[in-house]
């Protein structure tokens, strides 16, 4: 498949800047959405081809403009909502509340 997250190895992208000393994870978001997948994972909920296929549909814009784990979000919510976990209204709804500070 060639798509937007198969840029491995083109030319033309510049060096990628590996620093040693960052953090694991940037935020704390980061973090319990590494321990959600973990759980997701262990819990039969997909396998690592379904999670990959997941990301593989992001839209390209959004792929490159969004971090790491946000990748990893995206996977889970489609997952969550293919086998009934979780509704899209659900997910935009705790969504608002956290950009309204009802974390």
């Amino acid at each position: 498949m060639n798509g937007i997250h198969d840029l491995g190895g083109m030319h033309g992208l510049g060096p990628i800047d590996i620093d040693p000393g960052q953090p694991i994870f940037r935020a704390e978001w980061e973090r319990r959405m590494f321990g959600m997948f973990i759980l997701a994972f262990a819990g039969g909920h997909f396998n690592i081809d379904q999670f990959r296929a997941a990301i593989e549909k992001m839209s390209p814009a959004h792929y490159l403009e969004s971090p790491y784990y946000e990748h990893w979000l995206h996977s889970l919510e489609r997952w969550c909502i293919a086998n009934g976990s979780l509704t899209e209204a659900e997910i935009d709804k705790r969504v608002g509340e956290i950009r309204q500070g009802q974390a």
